[in-house]
């Protein structure tokens, strides 16, 4: 579903992503780890399109993200880094653009807004204006956009990032189930996360790609340390 070829992405003399090469498969769930200013944010941004590598190509289910661009974003469903939102909006006017951007017809909309609400819980919420919900509020309006349009792929930027224990919990069972039949990349900095819903997990640091384990054997590799002590060993290695 996404393939990643030889990648780098240089900001003037900056290099963040050097030489990157994965996969992911349908019905996989790839972790996406690494310390801050590793590459992660800008490697999600190339796959959904949003930014171009300086080198190398993505493919989206065969096709180019750089010559088909409209094609490859419609099975992508993206949450990004801070879910930006329009603040003067409301959770289901909010929706209701992204769905109509996306093509949606209004009754494609309407059939698919009353399930990502309930899947991502945000029923309570979905008039009040955007500015006025807590950060975790705005987490799950930011998911529940990035699934209106019941994607193939979902790439998703920290997306328990804000939310108490049981809307984590919520949320994992959620990538979980959506797991069986998409496929998933999700960043994140906690390995309870990664043991909890991923299949496997890609670590980079530096822009480079380290290690392309399953979360069982990166723990053995690492003897159950945490991903700080884990990224602080790979970053002082590199």
């Amino acid at each position: 579903m996404i393939s990643i070829t030889n990648i780098t992405k240089k900001f003037d003399e900056f290099v963040a992503v050097n030489n990157l090469t994965m996969s992911v498969k349908k019905g996989e769930v790839l972790g996406f780890l690494g310390p801050n200013g590793a590459g992660k944010s800008t490697t999600m941004k190339m796959i959904t399109g949003f930014i171009k590598p300086t080198e190398g190509f993505i493919e989206v289910k065969g096709m180019n993200v750089e010559t088909n661009p409209i094609e490859c974003k419609k099975l992508i469903g993206y949450l990004p880094e801070g879910a930006p939102l329009y603040g003067d909006m409301t959770p289901i006017n909010m929706l209701k653009f992204v769905a109509h951007i996306r093509g949606m017809s209004s009754k494609e909309f309407k059939k698919a807004l009353d399930s990502v609400v309930v899947k991502t819980q945000i029923t309570d919420v979905v008039n009040q204006p955007i500015d006025t919900l807590s950060k975790g509020y705005k987490r799950r309006v930011g998911l529940a956009q990035a699934l209106i349009h019941n994607p193939e792929i979902l790439v998703l930027d920290e997306p328990t990032d804000g939310l108490d224990p049981n809307q984590k919990h919520h949320v994992r069972n959620l990538i979980n189930e959506m797991g069986k039949e998409k496929a998933i990349i999700i960043s994140t900095h906690i390995l309870e996360e990664v043991d909890a819903v991923c299949s496997r997990a890609c670590i980079i640091a530096k822009g480079k790609k380290i290690i392309d384990k399953k979360p069982s054997e990166l723990k053995k590799i690492y003897k159950n340390k945490n991903l700080d002590n884990i990224f602080r060993e790979i970053t002082l290695s590199k």
